[in-house]
């Protein structure tokens, strides 16, 4: 079977309270592991997408409307659905591991991590699809 989520591959979410959103995947289990039988991913999406800016915002409402709530999950293949995208984050894929879901304050931690980084990525300008929310 072709190995389709791989780490950088951008895929929308089916199922659950995150449903319709975007999530990069940052590691994969394809076998599936003792608590988790399944096959599954670690990803890391967006919660609340950034608000539209214009020019005629100021410096301080424009930081403001470019926050980003990021959420990290493990998310069974079949409650995902790849995309053709890819979104190269080197540094996303050391900050979440297996063992960070099982302490909050890891967790928290690698949501600060995350949420630096993605809203460096939306700041400059890259990806800008990977920023706005499903239309449907």
């Amino acid at each position: 079977m072709v190995k389709v989520y791989k780490p950088g591959r951008v895929a929308v979410v089916l199922q659950g309270r995150q449903a319709g959103k975007k999530v990069v995947v940052i590691k994969q289990v394809d076998e599936g592991s003792k608590e988790r039988p399944y096959p599954h991913a670690i990803v890391a999406g967006i919660e609340r997408y950034p608000r539209k800016v214009t020019r005629r915002m100021g410096q301080k409402k424009l930081a403001a409307r470019s926050k980003v709530k990021p959420f990290i999950k493990v998310i069974n293949y079949s409650h995902l659905f790849p995309t053709r995208y890819q979104l190269e984050l080197e540094g996303l894929k050391g900050a979440v591991a297996n063992d960070t879901f099982k302490e909050p304050t890891q967790r928290e931690d690698a949501k600060k991590n995350i949420k630096k980084q993605l809203e460096e990525r939306y700041t400059t300008g890259k990806n800008k699809w990977f920023f706005q929310p499903l239309r449907f």
